[in-house]
């Protein structure tokens, strides 16, 4: 039996991108002879991309028409949304003062209705259920009603934009990775991509074109309505003037609250569907009841019990506070009643209420500044100076509680709140007209150019604000027994220090109160001199009161002074400022304890601003003083601040 031979095969080697292989041209099988790993490929299949893509497709399908009942509505409440016209009476058109504003009114509702009938109208069909009384049966009737045609349409965003880039994204990238190795793709493929991007800024443009052509309708009544509401708001302004002509009187800062106030509540009405009441009727204050006042003292005692002192109980605790509320003292010793007087009482809802309500404020007046411009249009130049617009949330809320006697809710405190407001800022705005020049360039008869010189009016519009300072305010506004309270209510902090732990009262007060300090007592022995720290050292820890000048309203820096000598029966001073309590003293270079000593520019203020009394060196040969900072307390003169602002000591002649 003979064995049949088999050919060899022929075998071939090569290189490729994978390295050296080895081709059997009989069978076709390549072997790789190379030591070099094949290339993995890490990019996902283009098939892969395609699904992905796909599905979000998809996904985003369902989610468009998911969310379409809830954009018609939108856009449909958003069509109901006009500005009522409004209904003048023969007196207002009559009165000289109210016919501008009633002209520009009218003015801007007839531009309001005609661009309303400019926006598409669609047709809807609708049911009627009418009964044919002469049949006696019921019947079903189709109507016709003409509506707005809702904007956008067709024209909002494409939910399939995104995964349709997506998708071209994933096929351009395969292409990238294969067009390197062909000359004649990688051309093509660059050609393909500039007549996209060329076709599609056409396109978009072209779209973006036709939405703009449709909406513009719908943006101009948008913007006739705007126009609308503003002028019926400077209507009800200058008829709010008109009916209160006192409020034409008050500074800038009010007249703005004033004016911002009418169009707040303009839009309230006009949003719930009401009718505009008038806005400049003051409303009533109602009458604070003896049992609320019991109810607030009771739940006070509650949420403080331990903080609170109870004898005999809470019947006992309430009893205290009807009969010692007004016959405290300042400080009020240990008793139950002077705790509950120097405890804020009003509802922790209504205090914090008030407090925002105050920041709302200021942040509207931070925003006319802003805005400076387009409250004041027309000018070439604003200048603006403007204090920081700030203040302390526990000076605001201790002036309310002894402006309302102890007791305040959130309504009976705003118009607390704007009269507050309108004395703490003071907005001047002032009109500048400088005559300026500028060179033009004319032509006379025979065609030669040559430059004049001509004069025109350049106007300026000057913006200052003051920022008073809101604890300055009380004593302008508050007598004796007020200010009482007030400077009760600040010694304790109302006894919350948990209510705005941000104030730097806090630290002040209850992280770092005054330190004690001993005078060495080689300066005590002076008579004059120990009579003097022995009736001042009564009133260190109360606070700094602007004006204040005896213990039942505390004091401030030169009330302190003045209160100390005229009572320690040293020097009758009467009630001096820092600056005459200056101008009474002899200036010294070598202080002695009992002299005084005397500061400038420690705030906005010509001359002297600020005194205390010198009570020696301490014993690092460190100068001190005992003033009335805030609270009173003793400090030391060799600090940077005070070295800052040193002007000079005085003596005084003593009796």
């Amino acid at each position: 039996m003979s064995k049949e031979l088999k050919a060899p095969d022929k075998v071939t080697q090569k290189m490729t991108r994978d390295g050296a292989v080895a081709e059997n041209l009989t069978t076709g099988e390549t072997t790789s002879i190379s030591e070099r790993p094949p290339e993995e490929n890490y990019s996902a299949p283009v098939a892969g991309a395609a699904e992905k893509a796909t599905q979000r497709i998809g996904t985003e399908v369902s989610r468009h028409f998911e969310k379409g009942a809830e954009k018609k509505t939108l856009d449909a409440a958003q069509l109901k949304t006009h500005t009522s016209r409004l209904q003048f009476s023969e007196a207002e058109r009559a009165t000289p003062d109210l016919q501008k504003a009633i002209k520009k009114s009218d003015t801007a509702a007839d531009r309001l209705d005609k661009a309303r009938a400019a926006i598409p109208k669609q047709t809807k069909i609708t049911k009627e259920r009418v009964f044919d009384e002469a049949k006696g049966k019921a019947k079903t009737r189709l109507a016709f009603e003409k509506t707005d045609k809702p904007p956008n349409g067709k024209l909002r965003h494409n939910p399939l934009s995104r995964p349709a880039q997506e998708l071209d994204a994933a096929v351009h990238g395969k292409i990238y990775e294969v067009e390197k190795e062909n000359v004649g793709v990688e051309s093509g493929h660059r050609i393909e991509l500039v007549g996209e991007k060329a076709g599609g800024m056409t396109t978009r443009a072209v779209k973006r074109g036709i939405r703009s052509h449709k909406l513009k309708p719908y943006r101009a009544a948008a913007a006739a309505e705007k126009k609308a509401a503003k002028a019926n708001a400077d209507f009800l302004y200058q008829k709010a003037l008109h009916d209160n002509p006192a409020l034409a009187h008050s500074n800038p800062i009010s007249r703005f609250w004033q004016k911002q106030r009418i169009k707040k509540q303009y839009a309230k009405a006009l949003k719930t569907g009401g009718k505009v009441k008038k806005t400049a009727e003051a409303t009533a204050k109602a009458a604070k009841k003896t049992a609320q006042e019991t109810k607030r003292a009771t739940f006070f005692v509650v949420r403080h019990w331990k903080g609170c002192l109870i004898v005999g109980g809470i019947a006992f605790i309430v009893l205290l506070f009807f009969g010692g509320l007004s016959s405290c003292s300042l400080f009020g010793g240990n008793s139950g009643s002077g705790l509950i007087a120097s405890s804020y009482l009003s509802e922790d809802a209504d205090i914090t209420g008030a407090e925002s309500a105050y920041v709302a404020m200021e942040a509207e007046l931070q925003d006319m500044l802003d805005n400076i411009e387009s409250e004041y249009p027309g000018y070439d130049e604003y200048r603006v100076t403007a204090d920081e617009i700030e203040h302390d949330p526990y000076v605001l809320i201790s002036i309310l509680s002894a402006w309302h006697e102890g007791v305040f809710t959130l309504d009976e405190a705003q118009s607390t709140l704007e009269m507050l407001f309108d004395k703490q800022y003071i907005l001047t705005v002032t009109e500048e007209v400088e005559v300026r020049y500028r060179t033009e360039t004319r032509t006379d008869s025979e065609g030669n150019e040559y430059d004049v010189e001509v004069a025109y009016n350049y106007y300026i519009l000057n913006v200052d604000l003051e920022n008073f300072n809101l604890s300055h305010v009380p004593v302008y506004i508050m007598g004796e027994e007020q200010l009482s309270m007030y400077a009760m209510y600040m010694s304790s902090l109302g006894n919350r220090p948990d209510l705005f732990p941000q104030s730097g009262y806090i630290s002040k007060y209850y992280e770092n109160p005054p330190a004690d300090y001993e005078i060495p007592p080689a300066y005590l022995e002076d008579e004059q001199f120990a009579r003097l720290i022995e009736e001042a050292e009564k009133y260190v820890g109360f606070p700094y009161v602007w004006g204040g000048s005896s213990p039942e309203t505390s004091f401030d820096c030169s009330g302190f002074v003045s209160y100390v000598l005229t009572n320690s029966g040293l020097y009758n001073t009467g009630r001096l400022g820092a600056q005459g309590l200056y101008n009474i003293s002899t200036r010294v270079s070598n202080p002695q304890p009992g002299d005084l000593v005397f500061f400038t520019g420690t705030y906005d203020t010509p001359g002297v601003s600020h005194v205390g009394i010198y009570v020696g060196e301490d014993g690092d040969g460190s100068p001190v003083m005992l003033h009335c900072g805030d609270p009173i307390q003793y400090a030391k003169l060799d600090t940077s601040y005070w070295q800052s602002h040193f002007y000079a000591y005085g003596r005084l002649h003593y009796n």
